[in-house]
Order: structure tokens, then C-alpha cells, then sequence
């Protein structure tokens, strides 16, 4: 019954000095604000990147095969290198939610159309109906009629599409070199225009990987990667990426030294090897340096971050012990009414932890505008800056565990600039509390 009192007094007291608490509101909302805008949007950034990664490379764990053959390299996995990937992800319970096979051809591809000519950076072979949940989440300038599933489709970036004039339906041809140094080319309709001006999706084309083991020379079956997707957040990526590679090698497969970033991969290809060699990969390998760029976004948000809770304890004693010391006349009545001390200071938390909770929501609903005013910033001019973007503005990931430490790490700052003066002015002497100089 004490506290409930105590709580129905603090609410009272509260909302009879709102006018004094309103700039340490104020300073309390905005700075929650930027702290929650500024985790949010590097979470959301760091999400972005990842998840188009994730599509781009194709898993988050990746086996990529590379052939030296006595004629040249290719990105190619054979049968038997497929079948011992499967059979060690399989004995070893990895558990992926999804396996995905594709054909990377990444150079000298070209497509034709009425005489004009466009390089291609990437051409990836894929099963579209393993592939379809991928395809579904694209954004498309022309979004394919009915869903894709035949060896002549082809689908295209937006870039390329407007550079040559291409339209959804139409005709073109695609110009590929084999493995053995040959030039194939192959007929196909525009199934589809993705909306897609990333570095990874500029110069990328789709098609079945059938028709590009065909171009290239592979056989029936055959790859370049075997993607493994996990959903579960949980799942330990490195230590699959152990299993997967200690299995092969136990196996007897052709495998690459152990890799930990996108420097020792670039090492591994200049190894000399005879054959296919597979080489063990994730996306923190291959995005290792953008990797290193997330760091130090997490360093400075970090630093942002305690800036605000000085900024926020600062404002919070000053302005706090200004409050108290005017309303020591009233304090110093309470004690001669028969309020004990303890009393009194609990009472004074409890009013300031009810303003800092509304300031935490109104905080919180702020930050929601402030991320939306940043999305509205041209920062797709920052050259490849889109790979963090999503449909071309910049994405907030508000989490409910940022959202709570972020919280208690405010109550945390708040704790000692509120609580001391509450405990020091609930003590003072009667006297000159009486006569309004409480201190």
C-alpha cells in the first residue's frame, strides 16, 4: 500500500511540475532519439549488406570450386566434389535451410541486341524453382508474366536494359566463352527487369543453369558453387565452415588452406594446383573489408552513443538539482507532516523514473521521424553506398534487444544524476529547506 501511495503521489507531483520537468523531457526524448536512430540505422545497414550478400554470393556458407585445367581457370565444381559436399553436410548435420547450386560466369560475357552490345560483369546459372523465393523478393522495373522455369529466359538488370533498349519479351543474344577458350552464344527472351543499381546488381544477368553449363562446356549437373542458407540466427556459420572443410579433406577432396578473410582467399588463388580445388567460404570472407568499415561504423555509433549519455547525465543533473532546490520549501513540508526521509527520496525517484519512461516513448516515436527524414537524403549518390539501402533509401532495424539496452543504459545514466540530488535534498536541513535554501 506504501508504494502505491508513493506512486500516486510521484504521478501527482509530476503532473503538477510538468512545466519544470519539460526541458529535462526534452533533453531526455531527443537524446533517446539519436541513440535509438543511430543503433537502428547500423543495424540496418549491417542487415542490408549482409542480406544482399547473402543473395549475391548465393548461402551463407559457400563451396566454391575452382578448375585449373592446363588451358585456363573456371569456377567449377564436378560431380564428385558436388557429391562429397552433400554427403559431408549431411553426416556432419549442418542442417541448412535451403542448398542452392549456381554457375558463375564472370568474364568476357557480353549480350547483344540490334547491333548495340553490353559487357557483362556476372551471368548466373540457377534452378529457378530452388531459386523462386529469391526471384519473388526482387524489385522489377518489368516483373516476369508467370513464373520462370525454362533453359530461354533471361533475366536483366535496369541498367543494361535501358543502355541497349531492351524491353520485357524481347529477343537477345548472349555471348559467353567456354573453358576451353571458345566463343558460344545462345538466344533468349527477356523474362524480366530487376530494379537493381547496386555494385552487385549492375552488370548481373539470370539464367537456368542448364543453359549456362551448356554455353560454358560443364556437364549436365555440374556447378560453380553449393550455397547452404541458415535461418536459424543461431547456427555457428565458422563452425560448419570447419566440419564442411574438414570432411572434405578427410574425403579426399581437393580443398584450400583454411580461409578466415578475403586476404587469404586472394593468397589461395595464386597457389599453383592441378584440377578442381574447393575452397570453403563466407560472407565475412568475401565481405571481409566491408566488414572492417562496419567495425568502425560500430566504434563511432558506440562513441555517439556514450557521448549522448553524458549529454543526457549532464542535463539530467543540472537540470534536476535546479527542480529540486525550488520545490525545497515543499520537501521541507513534507517532512513536518510526518514523511520520512526515505520516503521522500523514493518518492523523487519514482517521479523521475515516470518522466524518464514517457521520455523513453516519445523518444523512441521520434526516432522513427528522425530516420525517416534521414532516409530522404540523396545518399544514393554516394557511389556504392546502395548496397546498404533498401529500394534505394536508408533502412532502420529497430530490435527489441537494442531497444531495451538502449533503454537501460539510459536508466542507468539517469540513476546516479537523479538519485543522488533526490537523496541529498530529501536529507537537507529542515530549516533551510523551510526558508526555500535547501542546500
Amino acid at each position: 500500500m506504501k508504494v502505491i501511495k508513493l506512486v500516486s503521489l510521484a504521478i501527482r507531483y509530476l503532473s503538477r511540475y510538468k512545466r519544470r520537468y519539460f526541458f529535462l523531457f526534452l533533453a531526455l526524448a531527443i537524446g533517446f532519439a539519436v541513440i535509438t536512430a543511430i543503433m537502428a540505422v547500423k543495424e540496418g545497414m549491417t542487415a542490408m549488406l549482409y542480406q544482399t550478400a547473402q543473395s549475391h554470393y548465393a548461402g551463407d556458407l559457400i563451396a566454391l570450386g575452382w578448375d585449373h585445367d592446363g588451358v585456363g581457370s573456371t569456377l567449377r565444381l564436378g560431380q564428385r566434389e558436388i557429391d562429397a559436399i552433400l554427403a559431408v553436410a549431411e553426416q556432419n548435420n549442418l542442417n541448412p535451410d535451403r542448398i542452392v547450386m549456381r554457375t558463375n560466369f564472370m568474364s568476357e560475357a557480353a549480350l547483344y541486341y540490334n547491333g548495340n552490345m553490353a559487357r557483362l560483369k556476372y551471368v548466373n546459372g540457377v534452378d529457378w524453382d530452388v531459386e523462386a523465393e529469391l526471384f519473388n523478393s526482387f524489385n522489377y522495373e518489368a516483373k516476369p508474366k508467370k513464373p520462370l522455369e525454362g533453359d530461354e529466359e533471361i533475366l536483366i538488370s535496369s541498367p543494361v536494359a535501358h543502355y541497349l533498349g531492351i524491353r520485357q519479351g524481347d529477343s537477345l543474344i548472349l555471348e559467353v566463352r567456354n573453358y576451353l577458350g571458345q566463343r558460344n552464344t545462345g538466344n533468349f527472351i527477356v523474362a524480366g527487369i530487376i530494379e537493381d543499381k547496386t555494385i552487385f546488381g549492375y552488370f548481373k544477368s539470370y539464367i537456368s543453369r542448364a543453359a549456362l553449363n551448356e554455353l560454358v562446356g560443364f556437364n549436365a549437373g555440374e556447378c560453380s558453387n553449393v550455397g547452404f542458407f541458415f535461418d536459424d540466427k543461431r547456427t555457428d556459420i565458422d563452425w560448419n565452415k570447419t566440419l564442411l572443410q574438414w570432411g572434405l579433406a578427410e574425403s579426399g577432396v581437393n580443398t584450400a588452406a583454411m580461409l578466415q578473410n578475403r586476404s587469404d582467399f586472394e593468397t589461395e588463388q595464386l597457389a599453383g594446383w592441378s584440377g578442381i580445388r574447393v575452397f570453403i567460404l563466407t560472407l565475412e570472407i568475401y565481405l571481409s573489408e566491408v566488414d572492417d568499415l562496419l567495425k568502425a561504423m560500430d566504434v563511432l555509433s558506440y562513441l555517439l552513443f556514450v557521448m549522448m549519455l553524458i549529454i543526457v547525465f549532464v542535463s539530467a543533473l543540472v537540470t534536476y538539482k535546479l527542480i529540486l532546490y525550488e520545490r525545497s520549501q515543499e520537501l521541507g513540508a513534507m517532512r513536518v507532516l510526518g514523511f520520512q526521509e526515505g520516503d521522500i527520496t523514493w518518492m523523487l525517484v519514482i517521479e523521475a523514473a515516470c518522466l524518464a519512461l514517457i521520455s523513453v516513448a516519445v523518444g523512441f516515436l521520434f526516432s522513427i521521424v528522425l530516420v525517416n527524414i534521414l532516409s530522404m537524403l540523396p545518399f544514393s549518390n554516394i557511389a556504392g553506398f546502395e548496397m546498404f539501402m533498401k529500394d534505394g533509401k536508408l533502412f532502420a532495424l529497430y530490435r527489441f534487444e537494442t531497444f531495451l539496452l538502449n533503454t537501460l543504459a539510459v536508466f542507468a545514466a539517469l540513476l546516479p544524476a537523479l538519485g543522488i540530488p533526490a537523496f541529498i535534498a530529501s536529507r537537507g536541513s529542515l530549516p533551510k529547506m523551510l526558508s526555500g535554501n535547501g542546500d
